[in-house]
């Protein structure tokens, strides 16, 4: 995607701030959700625990919840 930012500068020309029009911001914020689901994913398959079926997981929350 091609971003077409807008930046604020003060009145050393520092730019302080940018400006994206809504669509692009929105589009960034689905990036960096997915980037942090792919993070988790790799961080949850690193860990050495043990694996469980998907019945048993459910079984053990209902267990948990009552």
């Amino acid at each position: 995607m091609t971003f077409h930012p807008q930046y604020i500068v003060n009145e050393h020309k520092q730019t302080t701030a940018v400006i994206l029009p809504v669509a692009e911001w929105d589009s960034l914020l689905e990036e960096i959700e997915e980037l942090e689901a792919i993070r988790a994913y790799d961080a949850a398959k690193a860990e050495q625990s043990e694996v469980i079926s998907f019945d048993q997981a459910l079984s053990e929350i209902d267990g948990h919840i009552s």
